[in-house]
C-alpha cells in the first residue's frame, strides 16, 4: 500500500514566524514547526506569502530545510492590499483554489489555520467546509520547552460533521427542546403548527426584526410571544422586560400617552409626566396585541418609533429614545384593512416581513389530547389537586370535542375554561361521564345560535370598549347594538342622527341630530368613525 504525501497549505506568519537572528531557535514558530514534527512529515508545504516579507520566507524555507531534509517549500504570491478585508482576502483564496492542480489520489491535504489574520483563517475554514479546498484543518500549538528545540504540537481537524453522530444528536436534541419551549412544552401533532414553529425559532433566534403573529382570540398568540422573549434572552443578552399590551383597550388621548408617555400638562388630567409603554420595553420586547385597533395617529407614531428608535411622547416637542424588539398580535385581516384606509399600509408592510398564523382550535383536533394533558398538570400546580379522565369519560370529551358540534369560537381559552369546571366539579379528583356528560350539554347550549349571536354581539361591544363592555346592563347593551348597526349602514353622522332621531326630531325646532348622536357616543367612549368600523 503506497503511502500518499502530505501537502499543507498555509500563510507565512508575519508575527509568529518572524524572528530572522540567530535566537530564532529558542522561539516556537508554527510553520517551521510543521517540519518538526516527527509523524507527520509533511512532503510539500505551499506557503502563501506577501512581496514585502520575502526576507522572512527566505528564512522559513532555509529552516524548514533544515529540520525536514527534502520537503518541498512553494512560495504562493498573495498580492492582498488589505488583510483584513474579507471579500479581497477570500476571493484571492479562491482563485487559487481554482487554479491549482489538486490530486487527491496521490496526496493529503492539510489547511494550517495558525498563522494568517482572522480573516484568512476564517477563509481558509470556509474554503476547506465547501470543498474548494480538499483536505483537513491543522492547528499547531507551543508546549513548554524541555530539552532541544521548541516543537510544540499539532491536531487534525476534520470537517466531516457525519461522523460525529454524538454531536448532532446534541444538537438536534437541543433543537426540539427550543421548539418544545416555544410550545409552552405541549408536545402538538398538528403538522402546520409544528412547522410554524420550527420557522418562528429560527426567526426568533437569528432576526430582531417584527414579527407579526395573526390568528383568531385564544389560538395562543400572546403565549407564544412570551415564549420567543425567553428563548431571545436566553440566546442573546436582552437587557430590558417582556412589555404586552392590548391595543383594543386605549382610547384617544390615553392610548397616545400609554404607548409613548406624555409630559406634565400635555391634556387635562396629566398632574405628572408618564414614560409609556415604548419606552419601558427599552432593550426588550414589546407585544402589541390587537395592533389592528390602533388608531392612525398612534400608528403614525409606532412607524417612527421603528424605524428612527425616537418618538415624540403626548404633548412634549423633545424626542426620546427606546431601542426595543416588537411583536404584533392580530385576528383581522390586516392586508384588508389597509385596503379600507383603516391601517397604514406602510406601518404593515414594516411590520409584515415575519408573518405566522395560528391555527384555531378546530383546526388542530389532534393537539386536543395533548392539551387537556398540559392543563391538567398546570391545574394541578396552580391548586395542588390532581385531577384525572377516566378512560369511557376522556374517549367521550375526545369524540365530541373533535366532532362538528364543537365550535370553540374562543379556542383555547374555551377548552381551558372547560377543562377547569370539570376539574373543579369532579367528585375525589376524577372526571367521570357524567361530569363530562353535563360539561358536554352546557357547551351546546353555550353555542347555540341565540348564545352564539350574544356571544358576537358582546365581542363588537369589547372590540369598541374594551373591558368597559362587560359592565353594561342589558338595556343599555341592546341600545348601544342598534345604534351602532345604523352608524354602520349610515354615510356620515348627521345621516345616521337623522336615522334615530326621525320622530322626536319633529318635536324640536332646533333639532341638531349629530350632536345628540355625537353625544350620546361620547357617553361610551366613541366616535362615530370607530362607531361604524372605522378609525
Amino acid at each position: 500500500m503506497t503511502t500518499k504525501k502530505i501537502v499543507v497549505f498555509g500563510f507565512l506568519g508575519v508575527q509568529l514566524d518572524r524572528d530572522t537572528g540567530p535566537g530564532r531557535w529558542e522561539r516556537w514558530r508554527p510553520t517551521v514547526a510543521l517540519g518538526q514534527q516527527e509523524d507527520l512529515g509533511p512532503a510539500r508545504i505551499e506557503l502563501f506569502t506577501e512581496e514585502r516579507y520575502q526576507i522572512l520566507a527566505d528564512t522559513v524555507a532555509a529552516d524548514l530545510a533544515l529540520v525536514s531534509p527534502g520537503i518541498e517549500v512553494r512560495r504562493n504570491p498573495m498580492a492582498i492590499k488589505n488583510p483584513w478585508d474579507f471579500e479581497e482576502v477570500y476571493a484571492r483564496l479562491a482563485d487559487f483554489c481554482r487554479s491549482y492542480t489538486f490530486d487527491p489520489d496521490e496526496e493529503d491535504y492539510l489547511i494550517h489555520i495558525t498563522t494568517g489574520t482572522h480573516v484568512a483563517q476564517i477563509c481558509l475554514f470556509l474554503l476547506c467546509e465547501s470543498g474548494h479546498l480538499p483536505g483537513r484543518l491543522v492547528q499547531t500549538s507551543p508546549s513548554p520547552r524541555m530539552n532541544g528545540p521548541v516543537v510544540g504540537t499539532y491536531s487534525i481537524i476534520d470537517l466531516n460533521l457525519s461522523r460525529y453522530d454524538r454531536l448532532a444528536a446534541r444538537f438536534e436534541s437541543e433543537r426540539n427542546d427550543t421548539q418544545t419551549a416555544l410550545k409552552s412544552g405541549i408536545k402538538t401533532n398538528n403538522a402546520a403548527f409544528n412547522t410554524a414553529i420550527a420557522e418562528i425559532e429560527k426567526v426568533a433566534v437569528r432576526s430582531k426584526d417584527p414579527i407579526l403573529l395573526m390568528g383568531p382570540t385564544g389560538a395562543g398568540k400572546s403565549r407564544l410571544a412570551k415564549r420567543i422573549f425567553e428563548l431571545r434572552k436566553a440566546r442573546s443578552p436582552l437587557r430590558g422586560e417582556f412589555v404586552e399590551v392590548n391595543c383594543a383597550t386605549l382610547r384617544g388621548d390615553s392610548a397616545m400617552s400609554a404607548l409613548f408617555g406624555h409630559v406634565k400638562g400635555a391634556f387635562t388630567g396629566a398632574q405628572t409626566d408618564r414614560t409609556g409603554l415604548l419606552r419601558a420595553a427599552d432593550g426588550g420586547l414589546l407585544f402589541l396585541d390587537e395592533i389592528g385597533e390602533l388608531g392612525r395617529d398612534e400608528q403614525a407614531m409606532l412607524l417612527r418609533a421603528l424605524e428612527e428608535k425616537r418618538f415624540l411622547p403626548f404633548g412634549s416637542d423633545k424626542a426620546v429614545s427606546s431601542d426595543f424588539q416588537l411583536i404584533c398580535g392580530t385576528n383581522r385581516d390586516l392586508g384588508n384593512d389597509a385596503r379600507q384606509g383603516r391601517f397604514r399600509d406602510d406601518l404593515l408592510a414594516r411590520i409584515n416581513l415575519w408573518t405566522f398564523t395560528l391555527p384555531s382550535l378546530r383546526d388542530r383536533p389532534e393537539d386536543i389530547a395533548p392539551n387537556l394533558d398540559y392543563e391538567l398538570e398546570r391545574l394541578a400546580r396552580a391548586t395542588g389537586r390532581k385531577t384525572r379522565f377516566s378512560k369511557e369519560a376522556l374517549d367521550l370529551y375526545l369524540k365530541f370535542a373533535r366532532g362538528p358540534e364543537a365550535l370553540w369560537p374562543g379556542n383555547f381559552r374555551d377548552l381551558n375554561a372547560s377543562l377547569t369546571r370539570m376539574a373543579t366539579l369532579a367528585p375525589g379528583g376524577r372526571i367521570g361521564r357524567e361530569t363530562v356528560e353535563t360539561e358536554i350539554v352546557r357547551l351546546r347550549r353555550q353555542w347555540s345560535p341565540e348564545s352564539a349571536r350574544d356571544s358576537d354581539d358582546l365581542r363588537l361591544l369589547r372590540d369598541l370598549m374594551g373591558d368597559a363592555a362587560e359592565k353594561l346592563d342589558r338595556f343599555e347593551r341592546v341600545q348601544l347594538l342598534d345604534v351602532l348597526k345604523v352608524c354602520k349602514e349610515s354615510r356620515s353622522l348627521s345621516e345616521a342622527g337623522r336615522t334615530l332621531f326621525a320622530v322626536s326630531r319633529e318635536e324640536k325646532k332646533g333639532a341638531n341630530d349629530a350632536d345628540r348622536l355625537r353625544k350620546y357616543l361620547l357617553r361610551f367612549g366613541l366616535e362615530f368613525e370607530r362607531a361604524r368600523g372605522g378609525r
